[in-house]
């Protein structure tokens, strides 16, 4: 970027006031949310004034990640961790042992039905 490059920030540096006077700026009412997790972390959240009635009833320990509440004595138990499941597994919810088997044997039974009768053609399938 050059020195003459007429940028919107041109003149300003990092942590620089504003231009104007802020005589006239005058800030929103605030209210400190205590909110507590299980772990005993306190999280103090900055919420604005005039949305009282829209404060979570929960929010996120900034220390453990788990969830806190406005209750001290009562913080939010933490969520079960649903282990991942794989494709795999969940065919297993779906098909006993001898389902599977069944499955198995039906499909190779089908590639060898291919494969011989493939093999027994006069027809070469590769140049060489």
């Amino acid at each position: 970027m050059s020195v003459n490059s007429p940028g919107p920030i041109r003149g300003s540096r990092v942590g620089s006031t504003a231009a104007r006077a802020s005589s006239d700026v005058v800030d929103a009412p605030r209210i400190t949310i205590a909110y507590f997790c299980i772990s005993g972390h306190v999280t103090k959240p900055v919420f604005s004034k005039t949305v009282e009635g829209d404060i979570p009833l929960q929010w996120t320990c900034g220390e453990c990640g788990l969830p806190a509440g406005l209750d001290p004595e009562n913080p939010p138990e933490p969520p079960v961790n649903v282990p991942f499941k794989t494709h795999l597994d969940y065919v297993r919810e779906r098909r006993s042992e001898e389902d599977g088997q069944a499955l198995l044997e039906e499909a190779l039974g089908k590639l060898r039905n291919r494969f011989h009768s493939d093999s027994s053609s006069t027809e070469t399938h590769y140049r060489k």
